[in-house]
């Protein structure tokens, strides 16, 4: 379907289903329960699962394949933020025209840097691009601020002079993003029992787009191209010697990964028009390679899950503060309360962090392919343990 093969389509399918369906998926527990502090299927945080998802597999193209770690992604991200900001500030606040000069912009920028830091490897490559984000984040913050607004973030106004569309909307505030007069904002509510499911016009935007770029990856990964970026990460050397030359392969593939950011980049800000210097510090690239690793650099899922995964942690678990759990250990002696609260206390709400990391030292040392490859094991072993059980004998022999 749609010229992938059997087995790609099943893949395909099944992201689409989950992405779709994630407004039930994400909200397992009723409403009014103690469980629900663990639901995670409102707008803000399913738009972060996928616009990051995004990042995370335009990341894979260029790791994942060639084996070139960049620590700069962040830089495109930004840029990509940026320029959807300033769309919507001087032309429209239609998302479709802010969103393809977010993935212009910031392919453009990937191309300059890219042609400057791929002259080098390994390493070497990776502190290039780390320097390109860091003096990008800096000329954002200090040095364009006129473009940037600084420290405060760009974002728009009642005093913008959009081109198409009013500059003050009718209740005196600030236009909202749309989409061709779909509000990304506007949210149905469903009630069903104790259960509340969200739906929410700027997540299926992002959703869909993400399934795009999820099948344009697929087409990647089986091409011809992505053969030769694969045979790169095996043997870069070998093929030089043949005459071959690997540098429009590796900045097409950087390009490429680039503007995956820039577009990832310009839906954060058409979800929200905000764009700041703090998507482009180096924690934020150091996050997306965090999440490509931890899901399986290399794989076609790996990226999308290594995204959720590392929001979840980001959005659910960093709320989990001392009072929810007196609430949880309530039913133990005040003593035992009081320590198994001090225990815990570490590894979550703030220190969120700790668990994340003790949870990616595991997952490297014992899963280096990240949680695909944990899926598969637990996959193989269902298979094997099915087959080794006995079968019934029938009544008729």
């Amino acid at each position: 379907m749609f010229g992938l093969n059997k087995k790609d389509t099943t893949l395909f399918i099944i992201v689409a289903a989950m992405t779709l369906l994630a407004p039930f998926i994400l909200n397992p527990f009723p409403t009014d329960s103690a469980l629900a502090q663990f639901n995670a299927g409102y707008p803000d945080l399913m738009q972060r699962f996928v616009i990051f998802g995004i990042l995370a597999i335009g990341f894979n193209i260029l790791f994942g394949l060639t084996g070139y770690l960049s620590f700069g992604h962040a830089a495109f991200l930004g840029v990509g933020s940026y320029s959807a900001v300033w769309m919507f500030k001087l032309l429209s606040m239609n998302i479709i025209p802010a969103i393809i000069l977010s993935v212009i912009i910031a392919g453009l920028f990937a191309l300059v840097i890219g042609y400057v830091s791929l002259r080098r490897s390994g390493i070497y490559f990776s502190i290039l691009t780390l320097a390109f984000a860091q003096m990008s984040f800096n000329l954002a913050y200090s040095v364009l601020t006129p473009i940037t607004n600084g420290e405060t973030g760009l974002q728009i106004t009642l005093d913008d002079p959009r081109v198409l569309g009013v500059s003050v909307a009718e209740n005196g505030n600030p236009p909202v993003t749309n989409l061709f007069g779909l509000e990304m904002r506007e949210t149905f509510t469903l009630d069903l029992g104790a259960w509340a499911f969200q739906f929410n016009i700027g997540f299926y935007v992002c959703a869909l787009i993400m399934l795009a770029a999820f099948y344009v990856s697929v087409r990647i990964f089986r091409s011809p191209f992505g053969l030769m970026l694969r045979a790169v990460k095996s043997n870069q050397h070998r093929m030089n010697y043949t005459g071959l030359s690997t540098r429009p392969y590796t900045l097409a593939a950087f390009v490429i990964s680039g503007m995956y950011a820039g577009l990832a980049g310009g839906l954060m800000a058409s979800m929200d028009p905000l764009a700041g210097a703090e998507r482009m510090q180096w924690t934020a690239s150091g996050e997306i390679v965090l999440m490509t690793i931890l899901g399986g650099a290399g794989t076609l899922l790996g990226p999308v899950l290594g995204a959720g995964f590392i929001k979840y942690f980001e959005n659910i678990f960093s709320k989990i503060n001392d009072n929810i759990l007196h609430t949880w250990f309530a039913i133990m002696p005040d003593g035992l309360e009081d320590l198994l609260v001090t225990i815990v206390h570490p590894f979550v709400g703030k220190g969120w962090h700790l668990t994340l990391g003790l949870l990616f030292m595991l997952v490297v040392t014992f899963l280096p392919g990240g949680l695909v490859e944990g899926g598969q094991r637990i996959a193989k072993a269902l298979s094997r343990k099915k087959k080794d059980e006995p079968k019934t004998p029938d009544a008729s022999e």
